[in-house]
């Protein structure tokens, strides 16, 4: 995933720390295909939505590129929207880059409607620190 993005690859130990210290409710789901990590699945619990719903936010969804088109995405996806069945949620949001056509067909065929009333905002760097106190 680091080198899809461009950005380094933090060392294992660091990776493994991270993952030990996410934050409470974050979920990870895994794709394996012969032992070897196909991609996972990155979620948490929202609450409220409309009508007081809860439901599932999908952060990331990556599958690597050797395995794509294998139906790991699908069965990860799947796997999410089966978690947030049996929690009695309501929805699964996320967002994805506009610019990929392929990804958002995928997204559509897995039965998924484009919300084109929203917008997504960041709060990040400097804005977060100003905001938050810290600059």
């Amino acid at each position: 995933m680091q080198a899809y993005y461009a950005v380094p690859c933090p060392p294992r130990g660091e990776i493994e720390t991270s993952l030990a210290g996410r934050p409470a409710g974050t979920e990870i789901l895994v794709a394996e295909e012969s032992g070897a990590l196909a991609g996972f699945a990155a979620f948490s619990a929202i609450y409220p939505g409309p009508g007081l719903a809860g439901g599932l936010f999908l952060k990331e969804l990556f599958v690597g590129a050797r395995y794509r088109g294998g139906g790991h995405g699908r069965a990860l996806v799947r796997a999410v929207a089966a978690q947030a069945v049996a929690r009695g949620l309501k929805r699964v949001d996320w967002t994805a880059d506009a610019g990929q056509p392929a990804l958002l067909a995928f997204y559509e065929g897995l039965g998924a409607a484009p919300k084109p009333d929203k917008m997504f905002f960041r709060l990040d760097g400097e804005a977060l620190s100003r905001l938050g106190g810290q600059g």
